[in-house]
C-alpha cells in the first residue's frame, strides 16, 4: 500500500454484503488496512433482505484503490463496484 500519489483519483466504492454477519469481521479488517484512502463511509443495514449496503468515498492512486476493491471482491457474498470522477 503506497501513499505516494503520482496520480490521485477521487471516486466511490459501492459494496453489497449478502449475509453480513459472515463477512463483517474480514471486511472491516480490509477497510482498516486501507483507511488512508477512505474519505467517508456510510453503511446501511437492509434487514428485510439480510443485506448491508456500504458506500465509500475514496481518494488515492488507481493501484491502491484497485488493491482495496480486489481484496473486498474476494470475500464470499460481497459485491463491489467502483466509479471515478472525471477531473
Amino acid at each position: 500500500m503506497s501513499q505516494q500519489t503520482t496520480e490521485r483519483r477521487i471516486g466511490f466504492v459501492g459494496i453489497i454484503v449478502n449475509g453480513p454477519e459472515k463477512s463483517y469481521h474480514f471486511l472491516n479488517d480490509i477497510l482498516h488496512q486501507y483507511a488512508f484512502l477512505i474519505v467517508g463511509r456510510q453503511g446501511i443495514p437492509y434487514r428485510e433482505r439480510n443485506l448491508s449496503i456500504i458506500s465509500l468515498i475514496v481518494d488515492g492512486s488507481s493501484d491502491d484503490i484497485g488493491a482495496l476493491t480486489g481484496k473486498l471482491g474476494q470475500l464470499p457474498d460481497v459485491t463491489v463496484k467502483t466509479g471515478f470522477a472525471k477531473l
